[in-house]
């Protein structure tokens, strides 16, 4: 694979999968910064993949193993800057697609970052409407401990909403 299918397969997929990849980085990093350094992490994992992509599973479900395996590194290790060279790139990247403000969201977010890293993991799959063994198979469960893990995250999220009203 020559460096520009790698570039053009990199930009396609960010482009058509960037939602997952926001939905991550807002799950597992809150500050303007964190957020940037864990996109940057996952942009890096992201372009070093491409060639290694076998067509085994689906593009998304593909993103989504990779995205959250950079987020749960990136979250339980001291965080490190990408190289220097495509900082900027990223950087823009994130800032162009970032969503517009929304407080209900916002919460939501809040709310799933403070799960544990699988219950972050299975939320963000199952909003994206991913079968559960699909889940299963990017988490590392089965996949009836997926649907019993979906049912106690809309339990724990049904009362965590309760306590605002």
């Amino acid at each position: 694979m020559t460096e520009e299918q790698q570039s053009q397969i990199f930009q396609e997929w960010l482009n058509e999968h960037k939602g997952i990849l926001f939905k991550v980085i807002r799950s597992f990093a809150q500050s303007a910064e964190d957020q940037e350094d864990l996109f940057q992490e996952i942009s890096v994992q992201l372009w070093r993949s491409v060639p290694k992509f076998k067509a085994e599973s689906k593009v998304s479900t593909w993103i989504y193993r990779l995205a959250l395996n950079q987020a749960i590194k990136w979250s339980t290790k001291e965080q490190r800057r990408p190289a220097e060279e495509h900082k900027e790139e990223f950087s823009r990247l994130l800032y162009q697609q970032a969503p517009a403000d929304n407080s209900r969201l916002n919460w939501l977010y809040e709310q799933i970052h403070e799960l544990e890293q699988t219950d972050r993991s299975i939320c963000l799959m199952m909003f994206d409407g991913f079968s559960y063994k699909e889940i299963g198979e990017v988490v590392g469960i089965s996949e009836n401990y997926v649907g019993v893990k979906v049912n106690r995250i809309k339990e724990k999220l049904t009362a965590m909403s309760k306590k605002l009203n």
